[in-house]
């Protein structure tokens, strides 16, 4: 019977089936980023385990491949099944090792539980294309095929929704696939390998790695086994993923962050905008890849809503329960270096109207709490502007009109997501038609993706794949064109 009530004081890797130490028996620390406090100890993975990973999976894909797709699909959806029986428990997870409330954490698992339910229902689908030949008594089709063994690598920030967002379609296109997990987030990468091994997928065909992405990413991706490499995190870390892979001309999934505006029109509800500014800013401590960290207001309502969003801004709660509004950064490396950017955006002349400092004491103790932040007067080529912080820190910028907002919005390396605040349908749509980024929103925050939906950006903030979605399946597999030819005298 699983128990994932109990945390394991250590926790292993899971590969061919086995939950097993580290190759050389290296450990670390998971810190609890709520408190400052070792939480438990982790497997230090290195390419020796890499390479039993990947030897597992090459013996166990073919055999997985072989399986209808109908049934990887069964298989994927007694997965979210389990997950779905277990939710609170594994809700309590990621609670624990992220710092969010468990009302958020427990949103987000259910996210990831419709995430399986979605990629398990293409098992009954799962279309190709079937199409005429310009020659007499010949067919053509179009059919999906395995790449082989999949690497997926994740962040932190959303742990059990990016595992799901990257195994559920990985393994219903017939790979076996190895998730080497975000370092800071170790348990619910471990629940979701407990749960798969339950439902039935078969030993070697899924493997989790635990690790640092220098000793345990590094070798996976470097590895000339692996076909695919799907990667969420660093516009750095990702530029050396697209250049390693690509030396073997393996498949590479980028998904690098973003520099998300919200343009605040002089005709927008202003009260809705500064709730979805909120939420788009501080939401996840600003750990959002689609965070809303450029806010781009007219002129004519600027002075109004700046008002309205500090007030707003400085009646958050900051914490770990469910009436808080969110919770830590995950480590204190990346709480120091956002904190290093906001002094030194002040220092080139930026205003910071609130916050900008780390919160400690009380309730807070060691933990890594970063009060909700908003600067102004921050120069459009500044390292604030061109930068992803991924914390719960945004800027203001005033703007003339419809043309400046829009300029403004695409002078960015990033194009993730954006969105505009407006009564006008004609702006609106003339946004929509003229941002550049993979989403758009009008009226609402800057995130917000769901299981049907691609997911990705432009420039620097992914590679031209989409995550989720139908789409996410054109990652994983390969497609393989088919003719038949046939004698109409032979019936």
């Amino acid at each position: 019977m699983v128990n994932l009530g109990s945390m394991p004081p250590i926790v292993l890797n899971q590969v061919g089936g086995q939950e097993c130490a580290a190759a050389d028996g290296r450990t670390f620390p998971k810190v609890d980023p709520a408190t400052g406090q070792v939480l438990c100890e982790v497997a230090r993975s290195s390419a020796a385990d890499v390479r039993r990973a990947v030897g597992a999976a090459l013996a166990a894909q073919p055999g997985w491949g072989a399986t209808t797709v109908v049934k990887r699909g069964d298989v994927l959806r007694q997965i979210a099944l389990l997950m779905r029986d277990h939710r609170t428990a594994i809700a309590d997870l990621v609670a624990r090792e992220t710092g969010k409330s468990r009302k958020d954490a427990l949103g987000e698992t259910d996210a990831a539980i419709e995430m399986g339910f979605f990629v398990a229902g293409e098992g009954r689908r799962f279309y190709g294309r079937t199409t005429t030949s310009a020659v007499p008594n010949k067919s053509a089709l179009v059919v999906r095929q395995p790449l082989g063994v999949a690497g997926l690598i994740i962040a932190a920030n959303t742990p059990i929704a990016n595992v799901a967002w990257k195994a559920f379609p990985a393994l219903l296109c017939g790979n076996a696939a190895i998730l080497k997990a975000a370092e800071d987030t170790p348990l619910s990468a471990w629940a979701f390998g407990v749960l798969a091994r339950e439902a039935g997928v078969p030993d070697g065909v899924y493997a989790t790695l635990h690790g640092f992405g220098e000793e345990a990413g590094a070798p996976l991706v470097e590895h000339p086994d692996v076909a695919v490499v799907s990667f969420t995190g660093s516009c750095e870390v990702g530029r050396w993923i697209a250049e390693t892979a690509g030396r073997r001309l393996a498949k590479t999934c980028l998904e690098l962050g973003g520099k998300n505006p919200l343009i605040v029109c002089d005709d927008a509800d202003l009260e809705n905008a500064v709730t979805w500014t909120l939420g788009s800013a501080f939401s996840n401590a600003g750990q959002r890849c689609a965070a809303g960290s450029r806010i781009i207001v007219f002129d004519a309502v600027y002075d109004a809503f700046r008002q309205m969003l500090v007030d707003a801004t400085q009646k958050l709660k900051v914490g770990t329960g469910d009436g808080d509004d969110y919770g830590p950064v995950i480590n204190e490396g990346q709480m120091q270096n956002m904190l290093a950017s906001v002094e030194r955006a002040r220092a080139a002349g930026a205003v910071v109207l609130t916050g900008g400092h780390r919160l400690t004491g009380g309730a807070w103790g060691g933990g890594y709490f970063v009060a909700p932040t908003i600067v102004e007067h921050v120069g459009r080529t500044d390292e604030m502007t061109r930068t992803e912080l991924f914390g719960p820190i945004t800027s203001l910028y005033r703007v003339r009109d419809f043309e400046e907002a829009v300029a403004l919005a695409n002078d960015s390396p990033f194009g993730l997501t954006a969105s505009i605040h407006t009564q006008s349908l004609h702006r609106a749509m003339a946004f929509v038609g003229r941002i550049q980024a993979g989403v758009a929103v009008v009226n609402g925050g800057t995130y917000g993706s769901e299981p049907h939906m691609p997911f990705g950006g432009l420039r620097q903030s992914g590679n031209g794949w989409r995550e989720a979605g139908t789409e996410a399946l054109d990652v994983y597999s390969d497609l393989k064109t088919v003719y038949i030819n046939h004698n109409p005298r032979q019936v």
